[in-house]
């Protein structure tokens, strides 16, 4: 069995790793910048609850995968130091895992501002 941490030190570390993947991981950074605006977006629209979960879930998805991206990119580099095939294909579907999930959070975020955003019109 491995150690056992006390669970704010668990917390330490999970705040680590999301600092880590903020300070080396531009996407990231990206993704946790259109977050923080298309939540402010959706106060100013006054989403209701349901829309508000839906987006939750949609950044929370978003965000989760992009941080499994660099974990997998960092175990690869890790293995992997060369160059080689197996690793290339690691980093590229583990990048392709992030883009497949970004397009639906755009398809989400379109079903959900473009008809508040028209109503304005």
């Amino acid at each position: 069995m491995g150690l056992r941490h006390p669970t704010s030190t668990s917390f330490k570390y999970a705040f680590e790793g999301i600092k880590t993947a903020f300070k080396r991981e531009p996407n990231f950074r990206i993704h946790v910048l259109l977050a923080i605006l298309v939540l402010i977006l959706a106060g100013v629209l006054k989403f209701n609850i349901i829309e508000w979960l839906i987006l939750a879930f949609t950044i929370t998805f978003v965000i989760t995968l992009e941080l499994l991206n660099t974990v997998l990119e960092a175990v690869v580099n890790l293995t992997s130091p060369d160059i080689s095939p197996e690793a290339k294909v690691a980093k590229d579907v583990s990048a392709g895992m992030v883009l497949v999930v970004s397009i639906l959070a755009v398809v989400a975020g379109l079903v959900l501002f473009v008809p508040k955003i028209l109503s304005y019109f």
